[in-house]
């Protein structure tokens, strides 16, 4: 079954090519097609374990859920994705990479989850034109770095940052008090933001990964008396910064983007993150298109969370071009550039620099509640 129809013109794959080692390659997944494609490998890469872990699994799960469809319809002929547990980590996300390259069945990986990773392993992939489409890594400079391998089809930072600005605006903040973890991700939404509050006054202030107590930052925010506090980072930082901001007696609107979208922010910060806003350029799952929500539940038992849609398209991106026909990594990153289709999350092209076209990026609102995350409602950028 294929999910969207490849409209990449001009592929050049040579007919006999399509030939070479078929048989070996059917063989190999227990059937008996003869394209040259069968076994060949997409790798995934991310933090699949750790407290970061619940931004990432839910495009893991939508990859492999678009992956089982294919390969359930074509058993004869099978394409395999091998996941890597990068913790978020660019050194380990980096020696995955020299494993992907040395392997050449490796057409291509979805990755990575988080812009740090992503930014680490692009010059490995660079060099063997290993293409890269992220769900989720939102950092604007990615594409700006002169690597062709890397794509994404999550809307990058300059858009989320405008919407997050546009929404304090529109709710007539009188003062922010921002503070970033120094990573890749977290500080540069952090400096988007900045340029685009406009007249609204700030405080910043910045911690660092894997810290856990935050008193000199609690102190300030305290003085600073904001009525909105906006953390750019990951959960495992916002967890008990949030605690103690709660504790310390602010009681300013929390704020944060995608790098905060798990579903557990309520448990892990003992109720303080209850009622703080959460943007992300990911569709809840029931605004997806097709039946990607459905499929979900169903293969899951639960409804897709932060960039399952988006993990879906990526596989789907890759499905379409390599049984298109292309069947070496040149011709997979030639597909990838030319790919034009829609997608279960928004319209699918590329382009020259990898992103997708920002006038089909929406970015949500959810609101931590309870045991959850809900969604409130798309964020105008303009």
């Amino acid at each position: 079954m294929r999910r969207f129809n490849l409209r990449a013109a001009g592929l050049a794959v040579a007919a006999a090519g399509l030939v070479v080692a078929a048989a070996g390659c059917a063989a190999e997944n227990g059937g008996t097609g003869g394209d040259a494609w069968c076994g060949k490998k997409i790798g995934f890469f991310g933090a699949l374990s750790g407290p970061n872990a619940a931004i990432v699994l839910p495009s893991r799960d939508g990859a492999k859920l678009a992956l089982k469809q294919y390969n359930d319809a074509n058993a004869d002929c099978k394409l395999e994705m091998v996941e890597f547990d990068s913790q978020g980590d660019g050194a380990q996300a980096t020696t995955f990479a020299n494993t992907v390259v040395g392997d050449a069945d490796f057409l291509g990986v979805i990755g990575g989850a988080f812009s740090g990773e992503s930014e680490a392993t692009m010059e490995t992939y660079q060099a063997a034109s290993v293409t890269m489409i992220s769900p989720s890594a939102t950092r604007l400079d990615l594409t700006s770095k002169g690597f062709s391998v890397f794509h994404r089809v999550v809307g990058h930072d300059g858009t989320q940052s405008a919407a997050i600005a546009k929404y304090l605006a529109d709710n007539d903040a009188k003062k922010v008090f921002i503070v970033d973890d120094g990573s890749a991700y977290g500080a540069g939404l952090t400096a988007e933001l900045v340029k685009k509050l406009g007249d609204i006054p700030f405080e910043q202030d910045k911690v660092q990964e894997q810290q856990t107590q935050f008193d000199a930052t609690v102190a300030k925010a305290v003085a600073a008396a904001p009525d909105f506090v906006f953390y750019g980072g990951y959960p495992r930082e916002a967890a008990p910064l949030f605690r103690q901001l709660v504790q310390a007696g602010v009681t300013a609107q929390l704020l944060g983007a995608d790098g905060l979208y798990d579903p557990a922010l309520a448990e892990n910060t003992e109720g303080a993150a209850e009622g703080a806003i959460i943007t992300c350029p990911c569709l809840p799952a029931d605004e997806a298109a097709g039946t990607f929500a459905a499929d979900f539940e169903a293969e899951y038992g639960a409804a897709a969370g932060s960039y399952g849609a988006e993990g879906f398209d990526a596989m789907n991106v890759f499905i379409d071009v390599i049984t298109g026909g292309a069947s070496t990594r040149e011709a997979v990153l030639a597909g990838v550039n030319a790919y034009d289709a829609d997608g279960a999350s928004k319209h699918i092209k590329f382009d020259s620099k990898g992103d997708v076209d920002p006038s089909v990026v929406v970015i949500w609102s959810y609101k931590v509640e309870g045991d959850g995350l809900v969604p409130v409602a798309p964020l105008s950028v303009q």
